[in-house]
């Protein structure tokens, strides 16, 4: 017996010193969030809706209950060959409702640019301003615990867009940014591309509003949220060519917000991260890139939670990833 003791001795000691550096990192991972009071994890779910439908949807807004997580960033209400009628629209609003957590949506071009009405003629303004007017009519999130908002439709000059809104949480700025997938909603047509000029406006608009909040509120950092991959980290003399060639209509949609962005982070202190919902290579797992102060983060079709915290040099760090 005494042996046999000395043995369960010795293996539970064993098992200690073999667990005490994993207990030492949690030990100083939980301290360390204990001195960031601004320390926090959000959830980003890219194109679920287009991957799996509604319930791909279900499924993210379920796994998105901790009440730790601060807020849930949803891509798209539908896929591409789902119907872009009043009832869907309103159904998947209803389950955004019930959400447990802050629910902000992020249009994709599956929710409107290619709805198109009886006739078979392209009804994606008039979706558009549907949309708008069922998800972001209230000054607030979506869910059941509500995060304030403050929307670009607050600006008597763009009253439209209401879809592009701004947060904060501790010390870092979040905002939404309408830039669909498929060169960004550009259309190779004769005459006045309308929707595209005036949400290009409007976007120019509310980047420079963004950054100048951002500088005024002393902000960490600033992450942008969107659809579409306007390639935030290409340079002009790297690429550029290629990026034309495998745009059908030779012109680059996202070249001129691209710019803009690039210049602003440039002045701007703080980290600026840019999240899109672009397709992913098959395999790859999202990862965050970085030139200089500006970063890029695409998820594909997949949900990321990602940890922030204003101590340290990486603000950013990614979690579990929900396929």
């Amino acid at each position: 017996m005494p042996a046999r003791r000395s043995f369960l001795l010795a293996s539970l000691l064993a098992v200690a010193v073999a667990a005490a550096p994993a207990l030492a990192r949690d030990r100083k991972k939980a301290a360390e969030v204990l001195k960031d009071p601004d320390a926090h994890r959000f959830m980003v779910a890219g194109q679920r809706a287009a991957e799996g439908g509604e319930a791909a949807l279900k499924e993210v807004l379920l796994e998105a209950k901790d009440p730790d997580l601060a807020f849930l960033v949803v891509t798209g209400i539908k896929g591409a060959e789902e119907a872009c009628g009043d009832r869907l629209y309103q159904k998947r609003r209803d389950l955004f409702d019930r959400a447990r957590r802050p629910v902000i949506l992020s249009l994709s071009g599956d929710d409107w640019t290619g709805c198109r009405n009886s006739a078979g003629r392209t009804n994606a303004i008039e979706r558009l301003n549907r949309l708008r007017e069922l998800f972001y009519s209230e000054p607030e999130s979506l869910g059941r615990a509500k995060l304030p908002l403050t929307r670009l439709s607050s600006s008597p000059r763009f009253r439209s867009y209401a879809e592009n809104a701004h947060w904060q949480v501790g010390k870092v700025m979040y905002a939404t940014i309408n830039l669909p997938a498929a060169n960004n909603h550009y259309l190779a047509a004769a005459g006045r591309n309308s929707e595209y000029e005036d949400r290009t406006v409007a976007n120019r608009f509310w980047l420079n509003r963004l950054f100048a909040i951002a500088k005024q509120d002393k902000v960490d950092a600033l992450v942008l949220f969107a659809e579409g991959n306007m390639q935030p980290l290409l340079q002009p003399a790297n690429g550029l060519r290629a990026l034309l060639q495998r745009t059908p209509s030779g012109q680059d949609g996202f070249a001129a917000t691209r710019r803009q962005l690039q210049q602003r982070a440039a002045g701007f202190k703080g980290r600026v991260l840019v999240v899109d919902s672009a397709e992913l290579p098959k395999e790859a797992r999202p990862a965050i890139e970085w030139r200089a102060n500006l970063g890029h983060l695409s998820v594909g079709a997949h949900a990321v939670e990602v940890q922030v915290t204003s101590k340290g040099e990486n603000v950013f760090s990614l979690g579990e990833t929900l396929r």
